[in-house]
């Protein structure tokens, strides 16, 4: 009864703040799977979409005042398709992994979106473990080889020499927290979506793959802000 409350809410236009406070508590809520069984609906999910700006395919993202609203909401939509086999097959039903790909489309050339972005991928992440036809769906629908490989270069201020070769720069300082969480959360997603293409078949793909491992190539000579996130990361 308290996350329909919750929900009951946030389908209402209510002020940023209040909008914050109550995707903070669902997502609390919703690391329970017990609580999530009555909510889990088309409805609920479409209300979370919209709160993370996954359902307007046009509008580009400019206020940067309902970025935390955006954040709040993809973190909500992680924990509910984690925890629950009904929204993992409600998000292939409502074209999820398209609308997030989309998005991350919108935050190229974007300042302050490093946290929508980290959650994009995490999610596409989610969805490419959960749900082998979302899998499918992105390697073969969505170029989600390409989409999640220029994520991965734009996290790692990737710089080209050559066509298949990045700069090599021994000075560079490390990666910030934001850019090491975002590339981490591109090479899993990657790692999802490439799993079954051991078989090139195409000039374009063999292109991908060669410029893909480029690009991790760089990452290996790449450092994090820690040891340990430099671990994770390589």
């Amino acid at each position: 009864k308290l996350c329909e409350g919750i929900l009951n809410i946030l389908e209402k236009d209510t002020k940023t703040s209040c909008q914050v406070a109550c995707l903070e508590a669902l997502r609390i809520l919703s690391r329970d799977k017990k609580v999530l069984v009555p909510v889990t609906t088309k409805r609920n999910m479409q209300i979370l979409m919209r709160l993370a700006k996954l359902d307007t395919v046009e509008d580009p993202l400019e206020r940067v005042s309902e970025f935390p609203v955006i954040v709040e909401a993809l973190k909500c939509l992680c924990n509910i398709i984690f925890n629950s086999a009904v929204a993992q097959k409600l998000s292939l039903e409502l074209n999820l992994a398209a609308m997030l790909c989309n998005l991350l489309e919108k935050c190229k050339d974007q300042q302050f979106v490093d946290d929508i972005k980290c959650f994009d991928l995490r999610l596409l992440f989610l969805l490419s473990l959960l749900h082998t036809d979302i899998r499918s769906q992105l390697r073969q629908e969505l170029q989600g080889v390409q989409v999640l490989t220029q994520a991965l270069e734009s996290s790692l201020s990737v710089r080209w020499t050559e066509e298949y070769k990045a700069a090599e720069d021994r000075d560079r300082p490390p990666l910030s927290l934001q850019e090491t969480d975002c590339a981490i959360e591109a090479l899993k997603a990657l790692f999802n979506v490439t799993l079954d293409s051991w078989n090139v078949h195409s000039e374009t793909e063999s292109h991908q793959f060669r410029y893909m491992a480029a690009i991790l190539r760089h990452c290996l000579l790449t450092t994090g802000p820690t040891e340990d996130k430099t671990e994770e990361l390589h």
